[in-house]
């Protein structure tokens, strides 16, 4: 059997999906497909129950998974201790970033990284932060850049950017003039926001919870600035963080949430333990951000 084959079957067990495996090994599902039939044919056993809408693991796969991921993790310890000793870095390293992502600061310490390093592949993904985070923790992702409400026990944390949450309006609106607001006034207008799983949205649903706001969301987007375009045109009342809503400021006035004191992060996230690439790419993150070592 060969170290691809464990991968793709690990891929499988842990998406419960073929297709799913497949985009995120980069192979096609036929390729995935005939080499976990060809591993089931080494082992003697199925180790996968497949029907029309899921997998799951046969009994046979459950005793199989645990050995499987040990034996990609030595695999991937052997060659991050020779790395160490020779101080080179190969292989492949998968970064997530938050959908719509414009802060270029990561994309250049991509660049030095690849630079620095060509022999490493580089993946990059993109997707809501709650995602991103599970991502980390589960090795699906080495690093993700992430908006949090707090920076999360389990994980290490590079913080970018740190700012407060503002409400967003057109200069004509009734809460224009106001140079604070407060969540319960929010309260009686439509809300124009991020959805959920977001780092803002988290750290806005969590004041809101915690002052017993239940404020009528109208309108959700993904990108910092389609909630300034439906803000704008009347649609609701933006919440965005201090720099989204400066990014608009020739249309939008930004006005302070006097309640919510919690700041919304943006924060390079990665799993303690981790190899030479992933400390390499912290490395290059810091010189990009101009955030100083610890």
């Amino acid at each position: 059997m060969e170290l691809r084959q464990l991968e793709y079957f690990v891929a499988v067990a842990e998406e419960r999906n073929f297709t799913r495996a497949a985009e995120r090994v980069h192979i096609s599902q036929s390729g995935v497909s005939a080499q976990i039939r060809q591993l089931e044919r080494e082992l003697g056993a199925e180790l996968f129950e497949r029907s029309a809408r899921s997998v799951t693991l046969t009994v046979a796969g459950k005793a199989a998974l645990g050995h499987a991921r040990a034996a990609l993790a030595a695999a991937g310890a052997l060659g991050q201790a020779v790395g160490e000793v020779t101080g080179l870095i190969r292989g492949r390293l998968t970064v997530g970033m938050v959908v719509g992502c414009t802060v270029t600061p990561l994309f250049d310490a991509l660049a030095a990284f690849h630079r620095a390093h060509p022999g490493v592949e580089i993946a990059l993904l993109e997707d809501n932060s709650d995602r991103l985070a599970d991502g980390v923790r589960s090795g699906a992702l080495d690093l993700a850049l992430a908006g949090i409400a707090a920076a999360p026990e389990d994980l290490e944390t590079l913080t970018v950017v740190s700012e407060r949450l503002v409400a967003a309006v057109p200069p004509d609106h009734p809460l224009a003039s106001r140079g604070a607001v407060t969540l319960r006034e929010l309260g009686s207008h439509p809300i124009v926001c991020m959805p959920a799983g977001t780092g803002l949205r988290t750290v806005f649903n969590r004041a809101c919870a915690a002052r017993d706001v239940r404020p009528v969301i109208a309108l959700q987007a993904g990108a910092a600035d389609a909630v300034a375009d439906l803000a704008a045109r009347g649609l609701g009342v933006a919440v965005l963080s201090e720099s989204m809503a400066a990014a608009h400021r020739d249309r939008l006035v930004a006005l302070t949430i006097a309640d919510v004191e919690s700041p919304a992060l943006l924060a390079l996230v990665w799993r303690g333990g981790h190899g030479p690439a992933v400390r390499e790419f912290v490395r290059q993150a810091r010189r990009a951000f101009a955030v100083p070592s610890a």
